[in-house]
């Protein structure tokens, strides 16, 4: 079977498993947010955190909510890390450095998973497990749970509440997210992933030399970080390493998890507003973004650009040798066109459209499909401007499931859009302009320009993969890339709930001939038109500079 032949099985496998979990992920988890009863476990939870499970809030008390847990997770994280040469399992770590543990606390916390440090070389088994693993279950809940509320948003008319957001917290985390990491985790076993607690080893290599080598939990954590949509790796090599993805099969199993739950979640927004057609049209729109941007990455990495890469017909620096070019480029796809900062390959030496292919996903705001929960309330975002924009072509008031988009409305979603370019554009423009922010760089011209954009478009987003060629441990990197994962975390959130609140208080406004149907193909192709085209629009000057120019050279 030739490479390409390969690359298309491979994918198509994973878009056929993802179609038949669907519907029953995707109904499961609606029951898991609008059950009435609670665990055992669950009841237990809420007594240790001092919450009412029945009280509903406010969209203002959630938000605080969100921010609260959030504020004290980062705090713990970043003690963690500067205690942990005193904690057990240590292997004798040294403590994080102040700048590198905040750097790190707010990455894990905000579901971004940068990583300034070599994982198997600076954390020990409890900061790996009891701070890391945790926050890459937490976080995730905290996204699925935003994206939940503002569902219940949609969905509820003359309601002051969108909710509670301890319930959803515990029951994402609970139900939902612990349940298929174990699974996935045991798979991984199976599969050849480590699972241990042991201390430094050293063997003689082949040359005379020795290396040292520091087990850890991987396949636990491997699971969970790409389920969540989290992607900080316990090795530095991240999936590239056998020890965290021994196989190609274990390699579709990753990428499957890195997808499986962003893609149902349309389905439980379907459930949720009284429609299905309306789910079925969102992961239409997703299907659609992601499947285009995968063939346009693969064409790039298979087309072989350059002396080299045509003299052997294929480009694989960089590349995982033991899956080929379609499986590594499927997995940056995933990775990108998520919130996962997971890598399998090497995004630094990918073609220069390719990569640009990379940093254009993570810049569409990452909804194709996103990750968990946050791609969801991501592309409900840009539906709501979509309908102000068709509302503006046929002169009268933009309707969305049944609810007014007023002035009050698209401020917000606007402000929503606009987070990401000014973190991006601005970070971008002060590291560029300053001579802390070049020192970091190991190349210069448009691929040096494309290293940078893609470190600030990756914190923005909540991402965390990067194209490595930034040093990125210095001060002014662990401090810029932090405020920027901070910001572009909890101000969409923020503002995501202040436009739920708004909607949550409307009362329906019944369908009249006037309204744009949100189910049929048109609104899809739509909201495909707009979202890429604000991102085009947006960006263009600066992947002009960068990647474009790299490429056309």
């Amino acid at each position: 079977m030739s490479s390409s032949a390969a690359g298309l099985l491979f994918i198509g496998s994973l878009l056929v498993a993802l179609a038949l979990c669907y519907r029953p992920l995707g109904d499961y988890m609606f029951r898991v947010y609008t059950g009435a009863g609670h665990s055992r476990i669950e009841l237990m939870l809420y007594r240790l955190v001092g919450v009412r499970p029945d009280g509903e809030q406010r969209w203002g008390v959630y938000a605080r909510s969100v921010l609260a847990f959030s504020a004290v997770s980062i705090l713990f994280l970043y003690g963690l890390q500067r205690v942990q040469n005193h904690l057990f399992l240590s292997l004798g770590m040294k403590p994080v450095e102040p700048a590198l543990a905040w750097n790190t606390a707010v990455s894990f916390v905000t579901n971004t998973n940068w990583q300034a440090y070599s994982g198997e070389a600076a954390m020990g088994h409890v900061v790996q497990t009891a701070g890391l693993a945790v926050q890459n279950f937490v976080s995730a809940a905290v996204g699925m749970a935003v994206a939940i509320a503002l569902v219940r948003g949609l969905a509820r008319g003359r309601s002051g509440t969108l909710g509670n957001f301890w319930v959803d917290l515990v029951r994402g985390t609970v139900r939902i997210l612990l349940p298929i990491a174990f699974v996935a985790a045991l798979v991984l076993v199976a599969g050849g992933a480590i699972q241990t607690f042991g201390d430094h080893f050293t063997w003689a290599t082949l040359t005379g030399g020795e290396q040292t080598f520091t087990p850890a939990a991987a396949a636990s954590q491997e699971a969970i970080k790409d389920l969540g949509t989290n992607g900080g790796g316990i090795f530095n090599a991240n999936s590239a390493h056998p020890f965290e993805n021994p196989t190609s099969w274990t390699n579709w199993v990753t990428i499957f998890l890195l997808l499986v739950i962003a893609t149902s979640l349309p389905r439980t927004f379907g459930r949720m507003v009284g429609d299905d057609r309306q789910g079925y049209a969102i992961v239409s729109v997703m299907a659609i973004i992601a499947i285009i941007s995968i063939g346009l990455t693969n064409w790039a990495e298979l087309s072989a650009s350059g002396t080299v890469p045509q003299a052997i017909g294929q480009a694989m620096e960089g590349r995982e040798s033991r899956f080929g070019v379609s499986n590594s480029g499927m997995f940056a796809s995933a990775t990108t066109l998520t919130s996962t900062g997971s890598v399998n390959s090497f995004h630094d030496s990918y073609t220069a459209l390719g990569g640009g292919m990379l940093i254009f996903n993570m810049l569409l705001g990452e909804v194709a499909p996103g990750g968990v929960g946050a791609g969801l309330y991501g592309i409900l975002i840009l539906a709501v401007i979509t309908v102000f924009v068709a509302g503006l072509m046929v002169g009268r008031t933009p309707e969305y499931l049944g609810k007014k988009i007023g002035p009050r409305e698209i401020k917000l979603a606007s402000l929503y859009f606009l987070v990401t370019p000014v973190l991006v554009l601005i970070g971008t423009a002060v590291a560029m302009a300053t001579a802390a922010g070049r020192s970091a760089m190991l190349n210069t011209g448009p691929h040096g320009l494309s290293e940078i954009l893609y470190a600030y478009t990756s914190a923005s987003n909540n991402n965390g993969s990067a194209f490595a060629g930034v040093s990125a441990n210095t001060t002014f990197h662990n401090v810029t890339l932090g405020l920027c994962m901070i910001f572009g975390r909890f101000l969409p959130i923020v503002l995501v709930l202040a436009l739920t609140g708004s909607l949550a208080g409307q009362a329906p406004v019944p369908a009249s001939a006037g309204t744009l149907p949100t189910h049929r193909p048109q609104f899809v192709g739509l909201l495909v038109g707009v979202t890429v085209i604000l991102v085009a629009l947006t960006f263009l000057p600066a992947l002009a500079l960068g990647p474009l120019a790299e490429g056309l050279l």
